[in-house]
């Protein structure tokens, strides 16, 4: 690539940040304008900062193209040739320095460099006005150097440039070596922070977003557990309802008002997933388990022992008992299912086994992979339990939740003891 193109190139890039640039301050007037008419602050942080609001500070050079122009200058070839070069190298390292991998690239060093040695060739062969390229100079270093360099720059950066000013013409030295100074440590501070504003802003606004896709999941498997399960019961019901209508009433009444309750219930549960507020009771879920599987024609075998389980542990593993048997209902065309709840040695552990035909009830009960165990082993593995789903070893399926009930019971308590005012 040519030279010209390299130029074309630069100028390109500089158009479209200022196109972006100016895009951005509209929409940010646009937000203070609707804020201010509702009396609020606006959260936008403003536009951007780019090499356009370092440009203004070239006007500081303008003594010395005054001087050019006035032919107070001697060399004026020169001299007009060192101030176009520095100006170019001037925009080239500030528009470089709002971007931390054209920053820190050699390029730039280099340039910066290059920017320094210009400005004490200028400085010492013209003095006057031309010494005020070092506070520019400043400008630029301040824009380009961050980190634990900056402060050591700086003040060799104000060193030389007093050295400069006072071997060019004297008096002018503690000016010009305080202003370059200043101009290299504000522009970095206020940059920085400007820079630290904005990350901060996009890290909260990464954890707000993460924390709605976090309520989505919740939300979509609560309502997967929830609806699955009582649909489930409900055709079940409604199929036993059905079958026994003919040669006893009272029986599919039963059944009936049966359905009645579980459509209740699931409205009264489905209420309280939306709000995030649900504690289930595991004695109510083994309840519900065991009449879906009556009406199933599934015999239901449930045994409990060990102490009693905090709410959190009863929830999760009421989960765990609504989906089993669910897939038990549903798939395993099983006789009989068993279900286990013991608690012992600071862990809560709960089994759900079916006689069902083995490897075709595996198969459709995905061995795990459906969406429901993968959400009950994601919910588990997040309080630090496991489940394990799989064909049991005498033929049919088991289920396998187990709790680390003593680590649920700190979370439980932590949740809800008083807070200090």
């Amino acid at each position: 690539m040519s030279w010209w193109q390299q130029v074309r190139c630069q100028v390109d890039a500089w158009q479209r940040a200022r196109a972006e640039w100016r895009e951005e301050a509209a929409r940010f007037r646009a937000l203070q304008k609707a804020a201010r008419k509702k009396g609020e602050v606006p959260e936008h942080a403003g536009p951007p900062p780019s090499g356009f609001a370092l440009l203004p500070w070239l006007l500081m050079g303008l003594g010395s193209l005054s001087n050019l122009l006035q032919g107070k200058t001697p060399n004026p070839l020169v001299g007009s040739f060192g101030l176009l070069a520095f100006n170019s190298l001037y925009i080239y390292v500030t528009f470089r320095s709002f971007r931390k991998e054209a920053r820190e690239a050699t390029s730039t060093r280099v340039a910066l460099l290059l920017m320094g040695l210009l400005t004490a060739g200028l400085a010492l062969g013209y003095g006057g006005s031309w010494l005020m390229f070092f506070p520019l100079l400043g400008l630029a270093t301040g824009a380009a150097v961050r980190g634990p360099w900056l402060g050591r720059t700086g003040i060799l950066l104000a060193v030389f440039a007093g050295a400069v000013s006072w071997y060019r013409d004297g008096s002018d030295a503690i000016t010009i070596a305080y202003g370059t100074f200043l101009s290299t440590m504000i522009t970095a501070a206020i940059l920085s922070l400007s820079e630290a504003v904005r990350e901060l802003r996009a890290a909260r606004e990464e954890l707000a977003r993460r924390a709605v896709e976090k309520e989505r999941l919740r939300f979509s498997r609560d309502l997967h557990d929830l609806l699955g399960h009582t649909l489930s019961v409900i055709v079940v019901k409604s199929e036993a309802a059905r079958r026994v209508a003919p040669r006893d009433l009272d029986a599919a009444l039963a059944q009936i008002s049966g359905i009645e309750s579980v459509g209740r219930q699931a409205l009264t549960e489905i209420r309280e997933a939306v709000t995030g507020y649900r504690e289930g009771s595991l004695a109510a879920d083994l309840t519900r388990a065991r009449s879906a599987l009556t009406a199933a024609g599934v015999e239901p075998v449930v045994r409990q022992s060990g102490a009693p389980l905090a709410p959190q542990t009863e929830t999760l593993l009421g989960w765990v008992v609504r989906e089993a048997v669910t897939n038990v209902v549903r798939h395993s065309d099983a006789a009989r299912c068993e279900i286990t709840v013991d608690s012992a040695a600071g862990r809560a552990r709960l089994t759900v086994t079916d006689d069902g035909p083995g490897p075709v009830a595996a198969e459709d009960r995905g061995e795990g992979g459906g969406t429901g165990l993968k959400g009950l082993t994601e919910r588990l593995a997040a309080a630090g339990g496991s489940l394990q789903a799989g064909p049991a070893p005498r033929g049919g399926f088991t289920v396998t939740a187990e709790l680390p009930t003593e680590a649920l019971e700190l979370l439980t308590s932590a949740a809800t003891a008083p807070r200090a005012s």
